[in-house]
């Protein structure tokens, strides 16, 4: 018999799987951990022009929920203006293995989405 993520009869929020999804579940997380991962090190108007339609208020909360979940770090230096930089943690690193997994999935199975018809005929 195979381990399940959800056992029988358990909530999946109070599972690994659970969990897992409330860390990196929100619009804009992934994109971050994503061009976070691609840059090194960015400052909160290059995420902000990376992703293009996204507020600065949203930006920001998510910046602060990635932060307090241990998966970027963020870094000020006192200095007028202030100039405060985002990187992923140790932690956060350990993701990318799992979004590289879900980037290879959405390749082999973009042809299958809706809308993608044209390509299921030929």
């Amino acid at each position: 018999m195979s381990k399940t993520c959800v056992p029988t009869g358990t909530e999946p929020k109070d599972t690994g799987f659970g969990y897992t999804l409330s860390v990196i579940g929100g619009k804009y997380k992934m994109i971050i951990l994503y061009w976070l991962w691609e840059n090194k090190i960015m400052r909160h108007n290059e995420l902000k022009r990376s992703i293009g339609n996204v507020s600065f208020k949203t930006l920001s909360i998510m910046l602060k929920e990635l932060e307090a979940d241990g998966l970027i770090v963020r870094r000020e230096f006192p200095q007028v203006p202030p100039k405060v930089e985002y990187s992923l943690s140790e932690r956060g690193l350990t993701l990318i293995p799992i979004m590289n997994m879900l980037c290879n999935w959405g390749e082999a199975n973009s042809r299958y989405a809706p809308g993608a018809a044209e390509e299921r005929q030929a």
